[in-house]
């Protein structure tokens, strides 16, 4: 960065206000211009500082952290990157869908030797507010499943393709701003889907399970985050674990889906290179890779062999991903066959997936 980063620093336990101010004052070109221990202090000092990123806690009093998000997404658009413990899972999604652009694991009073690996990782965050783009910032807010039409039967049960046997495999590779992305993605598929899903999406561990249910109630396809390997079945997606990768493999006539650890060799993890390339080899032609929102270039790579199997990919426009750099990675490449807004692809996915060609 050319210039320093102004951060202020938001929760309500003067420990944490501390300590995450010392670590982001250690990361070279970061200034702390205040601490807030509320939301309503923090609202006043964004509004007066115009900081460049608020680090922001969600359990506080007088104003909570996702009531502080929504006014901060409709007033001034700000990056913010919840820290959070470890036990408020749905609580981290749920403020990613307000708009916060990521979370770090917020560290406890006895974590003295985390310290370190929390400062690497803060370090990592900060880095995304210069690749991010503003004019994106609110639009997580409008979020929404409204336009999602649950395909049900009278005893509640979701309709199943008839044919389990997947006709295509949908790849998805996401990173950050992925978890609101694919929250819109996912409301647009109806429940029998032709074609099985797996998400690659660069998360921790123990996030991935909580996300995974998040996508489950939105109605649509059933969703799972992928505990050791199993068959593809039409209709159903499944997220690879946080910590680990996940890979496509033919078994029979039967195309399965295993989790395996990560090497050296993944610059990601989880990795949407591994899992595309993995995916080109078993389906072939029949493989649709989607690149959505992120830092860097992971999908790139596997996007290569997807093409070159004769398979098709997609990835995110510039006009709604909060970071281009993975899909715009794809894109300058010249591997994407179609550049899609997010509020569109799901749609888009659906007529691709159902078609004969």
């Amino acid at each position: 960065m050319s210039r320093k980063l102004r951060v202020l620093v938001v929760d309500d336990s003067a420990f944490n206000r501390r300590t995450i101010a010392e670590i982001l004052s250690s990361i070279p070109n970061v200034e702390v211009i205040g601490k807030a221990g509320d939301g309503e202090q923090a609202l006043a000092m964004v509004l007066a500082e115009k900081p460049d990123l608020v680090t922001l806690d969600l359990e506080m009093p007088r104003m909570d952290g996702f009531t502080l998000l929504k006014v901060l997404m409709a007033k001034r658009p700000t990056p913010v990157i919840v820290v959070s413990g470890r036990g408020a899972k749905p609580d981290v999604f749920r403020a990613l869908e307000l708009g916060a652009i990521d979370f770090v694991v917020k560290p406890s009073t006895n974590a003295t030797l985390e310290l370190a690996s929390i400062r690497a990782e803060l370090e990592q965050k900060v880095q995304l507010v210069a690749q991010l783009r503003p004019a994106k910032l609110g639009d997580a807010t409008r979020v929404t499943t409204t336009g999602l039409t649950r395909r049900v039967s009278v005893d509640g049960e979701r309709p199943m393709p008839a044919d389990p046997i997947p006709k295509r495999v949908i790849v998805i590779a996401s990173s950050t701003g992925g978890p609101p992305a694919l929250v819109t993605l996912f409301s647009r598929l109806p429940p029998d889907l032709p074609a099985a899903i797996v998400v690659a999406q660069h998360m921790p561990e123990r996030f991935t399970k909580t996300f995974a249910e998040r996508l489950e109630r939105l109605g649509g396809i059933r969703v799972a985050e992928l505990e050791d390997r199993e068959p593809l079945r039409a209709g159903r997606a499944v997220v690879c674990p946080g910590g680990k990768c996940i890979e496509i493999q033919a078994k029979g006539s039967v195309p399965w889906v295993r989790v395996i650890p990560a090497t050296p060799e993944d610059r990601y993890v989880p990795s949407g290179d591994r899992l595309f390339e993995s995916a080109a080899m078993v389906f072939g032609h029949r493989t649709i890779g989607v690149v959505l929102t992120g830092m860097g270039d992971d999908g790139t790579k596997g996007a290569r062999l997807v093409k070159a199997h004769g398979g098709m990919i997609i990835a995110e426009s510039e006009d709604s991903a909060a970071i281009y750099g993975m899909p715009g990675s794809v894109a300058r490449a010249g591997l994407a066959d179609h550049n899609l807004a997010i509020q569109i692809m799901g749609d888009a996915i659906t007529r691709f997936a159902t078609s004969q060609s």
